[in-house]
């Protein structure tokens, strides 16, 4: 088990106090990551999100960053003319360019250019360009968390393969780090709109976020089957379920649907009805649902983000467990979302553990829920992770 005491990542965030609106984004980045979602699925306050932006009395240069305080840490500075014409804080980002590079990929560090005068911090190969992105302040914002959640999810995933990468070369580790997140389109071919969303969504996900999509029309190796490429694939993704108004009546598409409830991957039902579905697919629900137009996708971005927050919460979860040390318990089944009745199709037979325990995020399962998996399994118990690790105390 980690140290529970021991946050498994910070987001520390620097800027130079002249900046006249280091401030505010700042704080929109760190009401970003320590919202509600977040802090059901990382529990207590949620991700811890410090700042960096005025010197220490007596001193030219803020406090200095301990990157032992956590098992991983993420810097992000906020780089402008202030901060470059500033040696004291020039000097204060390079010695944590250093140290990041140093702690190898358990700790990194994201400039984040907002003007040209940026470039003379001479980090540019691993700068975040908002000077170069197009679009509103707001606009530019969403990009930023999205390209942060993202790399957040890098390196939480590193910290939780590390007894496995330990044992590698630093080539290997690196190669997987770097590997892409899967991003696996379930739609219907059937309908208007199903395939025209797809390529839509495909066609985003290709222009930044290091995201991959998986594409089955494109993606079935010659000589493979289908049927074992697909299921797979969804295993090993995270998924947006395209709901247009033929969705419920493919099989694959219900099987595509199934599979990720009994692998727990990040799943975002994107509902495109265009009039009616005859008969919605019951396992569709407990998780986000994104309204879009079918014939207009204009809300693909919106779309990418939520999936990319789905994504750091798998890896945040998947954090917390380590550090409860919940995993250890044979008789403990860890859900990533909410319990539901198709989550009893794969607890262990009463024969292996007589009563199985749904450990699952925060809050608690409403009350008629409760009662009603009850009624169909009384072996179970249902327990909220702040129930669990209050009752294992």
């Amino acid at each position: 088990m980690s140290d529970p005491t021991r946050p498994f990542l910070v987001i520390y965030i620097v800027w130079h106090p002249n900046f006249a609106t280091g401030a505010s984004l700042a704080e929109a980045l760190r009401q970003h990551f320590r919202r509600k979602l977040f802090e059901n699925i990382a529990g207590g306050t949620g991700l811890s999100v410090v700042f960096r932006f005025a010197a220490l009395p007596g001193s030219a240069a803020p406090l200095a960053i301990d990157l032992d305080e956590a098992e991983t840490s993420a810097i992000v500075v906020l780089t402008e003319s202030a901060l470059v014409n500033d040696p004291a804080w020039l000097a204060y980002v390079q010695q944590l360019a250093t140290a990041t590079d140093t702690a190898y990929l358990s700790a990194r560090l994201f400039p984040v250019f907002l003007d040209p005068a940026a470039l003379d911090l001479d980090l540019a190969e691993q700068a975040l360009r908002w000077d170069l992105w197009q679009g509103t302040p707001q606009e530019k914002l969403g990009r930023l968390i999205d390209e942060l959640s993202y790399e957040f999810c890098r390196m939480l995933r590193h910290y939780l393969a590390h007894p496995a990468t330990s044992q590698i070369g630093e080539e290997q580790q690196f190669n997987a780090y770097l590997q892409n997140v899967q991003i696996f389109l379930s739609h219907s071919k059937h309908d208007e709109h199903g395939v025209c969303i797809a390529n839509a969504i495909r066609e985003r996900l290709a222009q930044g976020h290091g995201l991959s999509s998986f594409f089955d029309v494109h993606n079935i190796p010659a000589g493979m089957r289908f049927n074992q490429v697909l299921l797979h694939s969804v295993k090993t993704s995270a998924v947006l379920a395209i709901h247009t108004d033929s969705y419920s009546s493919r099989e694959w598409c219900r099987k595509e649907i199934i599979e990720a409830k009994r692998w727990n991957v990040p799943l975002v039902v994107v509902n495109c009805l265009d009039n009616i579905d005859e008969r919605s697919f019951p396992y569709m629900g407990n998780v986000p649902m994104i309204r879009m137009e079918p014939s207009k996708p204009d809300r693909i971005d919106q779309i990418v983000s939520r999936l990319l927050s789905e994504l750091l919460n798998h890896y945040l979860w998947q954090c917390r467990l380590v550090v409860a040390g919940v995993n250890d318990d044979p008789n403990i089944t860890c859900l990533p979302r909410s319990p539901e009745l198709i989550s009893l199709a794969w607890l262990p037979a009463a024969s292996v553990v007589p009563s199985p325990i749904i450990v699952y995020p925060d809050p608690p399962l409403s009350a008629e829920e409760q009662d009603l998996i009850h009624q169909i399994a009384p072996r179970v118990r249902l327990s909220s992770m702040t129930e669990w690790l209050a009752g294992a105390k």
